[in-house]
C-alpha cells in the first residue's frame, strides 16, 4: 500500500498519480477521512485506557471500604476501553481497506494515460529482412516438428501446447542461459512454489482489477502464480532483512499460469498468449533511496539477454495507465515479431517502490535504528514466448532455424535446427 505519510502530507501526489493512471481519484479521499476516523478512535481508546490504568492505581491505594465503589466504577470504565477499542479496530479496518484500494504513487515522469501512450525510450538491433516469404513460428515449429498446438489442445484445451525435442530444448537453453547471467549478478536462484495463499498473492497487489486473470482453487484456498514474482515478494514476509550492504537479489525459475481472461479472439495463433509457460523472474528487496538504480540494472541485464539471443527491439516507458497496481513504473522490451510486423513485449521489469513490501510487511532497519519497508522491484529475463521472436527472427528459406551463437554452449554446440536434427 502507499505511505500513509504521503497521503497526509501531499495528498495532491496521490490524486494526481490516480488521474495519471485513469484511477478513481476519490478513492483519495475516502482514504482521507478514513485516515482522521482512525486516528481520532485511537486517541480515544488510548485516552480511555490511561484513566483505566489511573483508576486501577487509586483502587489499589483506597482504604477498604472505598474499594467496593472504585471497583464498581472501574468495571464500567473497562466496558467503556472495550467499546473504544472495538470502534478502534473498526475504524483500522477501514482505514486498511480504503489504502489497499490505492494503487502505487507512480514516478514522476512516467507518461500519463493507457496502453497506446507509453514513450520509446530506444531502439535496438537491426529488424530481419528476407529474401523468401518467412514463415511465422507456428509454421516454423510444425515444420520443424518442436511445437505441437493440435495436441496440447487436444489434451488441455485451447491455448495450451507441447514443446517438443529441439523446441523443449531450445527454451530450457534460453532459460538456463538466462540463469547464468543472473546468477553472475549477483542473484541467487531460486525454483518456487507455483501455489500461494491469498494473502500473499493480495501482498503483491494481484487481487486488484486483474483477479480474473489468475487461476484459484476454493477446495484448497490458493492460487497459482502468474509469475514467480509473487512467490518471491512473499519469500521474506513479516521479517527483518538487512540490506545495509547492497541489495538482496533472487532469480526465481517458476511454470506460470494465467486465465487470459477478457483476450477471446486476440493471438489465438501460436504460443504467444498461452495459459501455461516458464519463466525466469528477477527480483531485487533495496533500500528505496537505491531503487531506481536498481531498475535500470534490471534493464541492462534483460537488453543484456535479447542482444545475447541476436534480437532487434524496443524499450518502452509504459504509461501510467497501463501499469500494474503495484508498479510505479515500468519498462518493457519488445522484439521485433516479423511475421507481424511489429514489437511485441518479452520482457518487464517494474519499481514496485514500498508498496509490495507494506502490504508483506518485509522491513529493513535504517542507519537511526528505526525499521521502515524496504523496496521491491522485478525483472523478466526469458519467458516461453521468447521462443516466437528467436524462431521468426532466425529463420531460414529452407525452413530450418539457425541458432544464435550464445544458446549453442547449451545446445551441445548446434548451429542449426533442421527437420532432420534429431535431439
Amino acid at each position: 500500500m502507499i505511505d500513509p505519510n504521503l497521503l497526509r502530507e501531499n495528498p495532491e501526489a496521490v490524486r494526481a498519480s490516480q488521474r495519471a493512471r485513469g484511477a478513481d481519484v476519490s478513492l483519495v479521499d475516502a482514504a482521507i477521512s478514513a485516515d482522521s476516523a482512525w486516528r481520532k478512535a485511537i486517541q480515544e481508546f488510548e485516552a480511555r485506557r490511561a484513566e483505566q490504568n489511573a483508576s486501577s492505581k487509586l483502587v489499589a491505594q483506597a482504604p477498604k471500604e472505598e474499594k467496593a465503589a472504585l471497583v464498581a466504577a472501574a468495571q464500567g470504565l473497562a466496558a467503556r476501553v472495550k467499546d473504544a477499542e472495538a470502534l478502534s479496530n473498526e475504524a483500522q479496518a477501514a482505514l486498511d481497506s480504503a489504502m489497499m484500494a490505492i494503487e502505487n504513487v507512480v514516478i514522476e515522469g512516467v507518461p500519463a494515460g493507457g496502453e497506446d501512450d507509453f514513450v520509446v525510450l530506444r531502439e535496438v538491433g537491426t529488424k530481419a529482412t528476407f529474401d523468401f516469404e518467412p514463415r511465422d513460428h507456428v509454421a516454423l515449429g510444425e515444420m520443424l516438428d518442436i511445437i505441437d498446438i493440435e495436441r496440447g489442445a487436444k489434451i488441455s484445451g485451447s491455448r495450451f501446447y507441447f514443446l517438443k525435442g529441439w523446441g523443449a530444448r531450445l527454451e530450457l537453453a534460453l532459460m538456463n542461459m538466462a540463469l547464468d547471467l543472473a546468477s553472475k549478478a549477483d542473484f541467487t536462484p531460486l525454483i518456487t512454489p507455483t501455489l500461494v495463499r491469498p494473502e500473499v498473492m493480495a501482498g503483491t497487489g494481484f487481487l486488484g482489477a486483474h483477479a480474473d486473470e489468475i487461476y484459484y482453487l476454493p477446495a484448497d484456498d490458493l492460487y497459482l502464480t502468474g509469475t514467480s514474482e509473487v512467490a518471491l515478494a512473499g519469500y521474506h514476509r513479516d521479517e527483518i532483512i538487512d540490506v545495509s550492504n547492497g541489495p538482496i537479489r533472487y532469480a526465481g525459475w517458476s511454470t506460470c499460469y494465467r486465465r487470459e481472461a477478457g483476450s477471446h479472439g486476440k493471438d489465438t495463433r501460436g504460443i504467444l498468449r498461452v495459459h501455461q509457460f516458464n519463466k525466469l523472474e528477477m527480483f531485487s528487496y533495496i533500500a528505496p533511496e537505491h531503487a531506481e538504480a536498481e531498475h535500470l540494472r534490471l534493464l541492462a541485464l534483460e537488453e543484456q539477454m535479447l542482444q545475447a539471443c541476436e534480437l532487434a527491439y524496443r524499450v518502452i516507458d509504459t504509461a501510467a495507465g497501463d501499469l500494474g497496481s503495484s508498479a510505479a513504473r515500468k519498462y518493457d522490451s519488445e522484439a521485433w515479431v516479423p511475421s507481424q510486423n511489429t514489437y511485441r513485449e518479452l520482457t518487464s521489469s517494474s519499481n514496485c517502490t514500498t508498496f509490495q513490501a507494506r502490504r508483506l510487511n518485509v522491513r529493513h532497519r535504517r542507519a537511526d535504528g528505526k525499521t521502515a519497508p524496504v523496496a521491491t522491484l522485478n525483472g523478466t529475463l526469458a519467458t516461453t514466448r521468447w521462443l516466437v521472436a528467436i524462431l521468426e527472427t532466425h529463420q531460414q528459406a529452407d525452413g530450418s532455424v539457425r541458432i544464435p551463437t550464445a544458446l549453442r554452449p547449451y545446445l551441445g554446440g548446434a548451429e542449426f535446427i533442421t527437420a532432420k536434427t534429431t535431439a
